[in-house]
């Protein structure tokens, strides 16, 4: 608080060195009357006003330098004015001087000299020590602030209510809830709530940042008075904590008790509506807020503004708030560029990243972040790591957490997993948002067995996992068809009680029970959701349809529309997926049309999943007519799945020119699946050179892709350059591509799975099995049939190619389903990997030789195998 200059002179007169004048100027005048001197005595007391008035002119000078600098953040000016006091003596003779230095140093953030400064005070009383707790408070060192309050208290001072206050603040950046209810108890004991205002909003603050909203509310509506400071703070806590509900109820409540809002009212009540959607109230808002010209003023607001309006979906309402601004921030370009990205406009939001710095902005962390999820949306590559060169050029990557998660992320959506194991192993510090983005990329690419172990390390670090992170477990649980492990997450859910919370969850379980052939397990799940939804029966209706369960998975579908659930894109997408599996591109064709006389538009997944069972069929004109369709008719912009579905397609008809036009016509062929559809044509048509070209794009791109070498070491093998194929594997292990073993399993009656893999020999019944299958290998050499040993690579004897190919995981699951069930019962086996052409024309004539239909679902397709042929037509 500014004092007047007779305050200045009062304390001067009261300070050290102005009692050490006044005892001076007593002598004087004592020696003047003794003396009988009247000049001299006149000289003296002259001389003593000078200098009065010189200090009084040099401490007023100071005080209002430094009080200039604190308005300007100006730290250098306040460095040159702290050099003068040290030396002019001042500072140590002054405690109101001092003070008003530590707060000035705290204020400009210098936060380490604000603290040296209090240190070398002889004297410190509250008002120091608030200044340093207040500042540490201000710029989110919460931890430090409450280590000055302790510290004070050791000191013998007693808190004021301005030290309560700051205090309070700092408990709810640390969520020290214990503390901040241990100063709320001493508060009220020295009834002080009533007496200061600012503690009330303080106390509802702490206990919102604390998530005790209840509290909050509790002491909120305990206030004899409250103003709009005690309001915004509860709103606040309602929206930071994703309760827009609440904090619009207590928005229009305080309206009611008469309180106008203010801009901090008006931003937190705008996140609410974002949070609930809610356009209308968002909009009246607006109104107001333009009515009062408070979008200018008021820094706050445009970024709240543009946020609401990109969270309710209105995009181009949220362009129009930002382009009208004759001043944006990189708050307000901030909520725009995440309202795009969050609604998977990757392309409008990295445009306004570089109009952002055209116009000279600077982004921060936030802006990287949802930048870089634009990138993963557009799978630009290229861009992310630029941005990640900015991002660790600037040292962001240790101070902003948010990072980490944003560019394993990133780098997970672009397929460059290598790149993004890499970034989460070099994190000082790991949390559950980046080990969830690594475990998601795994799963989405995948790679199951990749995803459950990032699973496991990340509970060693000591984190617990959220919904996001058992949602994507899960799903790698279903790649690698480890029922035990997805039951175990299944008890984990259930009994933390999340089911019910996160309704990713359900479809999720269904999703697996059914990728691991337990579809009563999965049916299970959704009887017993309490709240189900379309995501949850779609779950269900693909999981039927994949195993070659079509009159279940119709009957869901048609049960699901029962219960009054509209079916949506994913629905639709699931059955005509199933269908597609199953190689019945009829069936999937003639849902497609089905869907939109239901008055349901396709969507990019519907025309993957339709694009799919074309080319599983050889339906070449209707792939390429739908392909065409997608720009033309729909509006659809087809992308790098939709490209790859139609190489898959053009390459398994041995149209390689078509293919090669397809990924030439591409914005960017920077995609390793694309490279994999193609070498994967080239293996079934043993065209070497073609073969040869996609493996080095492949390669190229991730050189730790294993699928590249695998299928390039096939075709150099089934072209009989074994020589090549061996050159390739010894590749393969020095640039670190881990192959993935063949797993298949088989789930007998009981529920009770079991998983082979090739030369397996830890079954308990393996002695039978391998009996079983020297029985099957006769029996199938009466019908003709002869080992292809070009599908073994390796440079091995003959006979040990034949063994080894007799010992592939889905024959040795075969033969141990014939030996555990009744004859010609059916047999259902998973596999995590595309049957090989050998167990393909294999399990063709076992399912004639048993009398069986065996269904093998592999990471490809469906194969129904029956009385010696296979549903897809040998059309692998």
């Amino acid at each position: 608080m500014a004092r007047s200059s007779s305050d200045i002179l009062l304390h001067l007169q009261t300070s050290d060195k102005s009692r050490a004048m006044l005892a001076g100027r007593h002598t004087v005048k004592s020696g003047c009357k003794s003396t009988d001197k009247p000049k001299e005595e006149a000289r003296f007391a002259r001389q003593e006003e000078l200098d009065e008035e010189s200090n009084a002119t040099r401490f007023s000078s100071f005080l209002i330098g430094l009080k200039a600098c604190a308005l300007k953040k100006d730290l250098h000016q306040v460095t040159s004015i702290h050099t003068e006091l040290r030396q002019s003596g001042l500072l140590q003779k002054d405690q109101y001087l001092g003070n008003t230095l530590v707060s000035v140093y705290a204020k400009c953030g210098a936060l380490t000299k604000a603290r040296e400064v209090l240190d070398g005070l002889p004297v410190r009383d509250a008002i120091t020590w608030n200044a340093l707790i207040a500042g540490y408070a201000q710029h989110g060192c919460g931890k430090e602030a409450l280590g000055c309050f302790h510290r004070m208290r050791r000191e013998g001072l007693s808190p004021n209510a301005v030290t309560y206050a700051c205090t309070l603040k700092a408990c709810g950046l640390t969520k020290d809830l214990h503390m901040g209810e241990r100063i709320h108890d001493e508060i009220a004991s020295q009834g002080l709530l009533e007496k200061a205002v600012v503690l009330r909003g303080a106390l509802v603050d702490m206990y919102a940042k604390c998530a005790v909203l209840a509290k909050a509310q509790k002491v909120l509506d305990g206030l004899p008075v409250r103003n709009v400071i005690t309001w915004n703070a509860l709103i606040a806590g309602y929206a930071q904590n994703d309760y827009g509900k609440e904090a619009l109820c207590c928005f229009h409540r305080m309206r009611r008790e008469g309180l106008s809002p203010d801009a901090i009212t008006y931003a937190c009540t705008l996140k609410a509506c974002g949070l609930l959607q809610d356009l209308h109230m968002g909009e009246r808002i607006h109104d107001e807020i333009a009515s009062q010209g408070l979008l200018e003023r008021a820094v706050v607001l445009p970024g709240a503004l543009v946020d609401m309006y990109a969270k309710c979906g209105a995009l181009a309402k949220a362009q129009k708030v930002l382009d009208a601004l004759s001043l944006r921030d990189v708050v307000s370009w901030n909520a725009l560029i995440a309202g795009y990205a969050q609604h998977g406009c990757g392309k409008e939001a990295l445009g306004c990243f570089h109009e952002m710095r055209r116009e000279g902005l600077s982004p921060d962390a936030i802006t990287y972040a949802c930048t870089l999820k634009a990138c993963g949306l557009m799978q630009d590559v290229d861009m992310g790591e630029r941005i990640h060169y900015e991002i660790a050029s600037q040292g962001l990557l240790e101070k902003a957490i948010v990072l980490g998660g944003a560019l394993v992320d990133m780098y997970a959506k672009c397929g460059a997993l290598s790149k993004a194991q890499k970034v989460i192993d070099g994190l000082s510090t790991r949390n559950v948002i980046s080990w969830s983005a690594l475990i998601a990329g795994y799963a989405q690419h995948g790679f199951g067995k990749e995803a459950l172990g990032c699973f496991h390390q990340m509970r060693r670090d000591g984190l617990s996992p959220d919904a996001i992170t058992y949602a994507c477990t899960l799903k790698a649980c279903g790649l690698t068809q480890d029922v035990d492990m997805g039951e175990r997450i299944h008890e984990e859910i259930a009994s933390q009680g999340l089911l019910e919370k996160a309704v990713v969850l359900g479809g999720s379980l269904i999703d697996m029970y059914a990728k691991c052939g337990a579809l009563l397990k999965a049916q299970k799940v959704l009887d017993g959701l309490s709240s189900r939804n379309v995501v949850s029966w779609s779950a269900l209706i693909a999981g039927y349809a994949q195993h070659g369960c079509g009159k279940e998975a119709l009957g869901c579908f048609n049960q699901m529309r029962s219960e009054g659930f509209s079916p949506n894109e994913v629905s639709w997408s699931a059955l005509i997926g199933g269908y597609a599996q199953q190689g019945l591109a009829e069936e999937a064709l003639n849902c497609f049309r089905w869907m939109q006389q239901e008055g349901t538009s396709p969507n990019a997944i519907t025309f993957a999943s339709v694009l799919n069972a074309c080319s599983h069929s050889g339906l070449l004109d209707e792939g390429q007519m739908l392909f065409d369709s997608m720009r033309e008719k729909y509006g659809i912009i087809p992308d790098k799945e939709h490209y790859t579905c139609m190489v898959d397609l053009f390459g398994r008809a041995r149209h390689f020119d078509k293919a090669m036009r397809v990924i030439e016509m591409m914005p960017s062929s920077d995609y390793p699946p694309i490279w994999s559809a193609l070498l994967g044509a080239c293996r079934k048509w043993e065209n070497v050179e073609l073969g040869r070209l996609a493996f080095e794009r492949a390669i190229e791109l991730d050189e730790c892709n294993a699928a590249a070498y695998v299928l390039m070491s096939n075709i150099y093998a089934g072209a009989g350059m074994q020589e090549a194929a061996e050159n390739i594997e010894c590749m393969r292990i020095r640039n670190g591509a881990r192959k993935q073993p063949g797993r298949s399993c088989w789930t007998d009656a009981s529920g009770k799975v079991h998983r082979f893999v090739v030369g397996n020999s830890d079954h308990p019944q393996s002695r039978q099995i391998y009996l079983k299958l020297q029985e099957l290998e006769l029996k199938l050499s009466l019908q003709g049939y002869s080992p292809s040993l070009h599908w073994v690579s390796r440079n091995i004897p003959l006979d040990s190619k034949k063994a080894l190919l007799c010992q592939h995981s889905e024959k040795l699951a075969i033969a141990c389903a014939i030996i555990n069930t009744p004859q010609r019962m059916e047999i259902r086996i998973t596999k995590n990997m595309r049957v090989c052409g050998d167990c393909h024309v294999a399990t063709s004539l076992i399912s004639k030789i048993e009398k069986r239909k065996i269904v093998v679902k592999d990471a490809n397709r469906l194969h129904v195998f029956e009385g010696g042929k296979c549903s897809c037509g040998d059309y692998q």
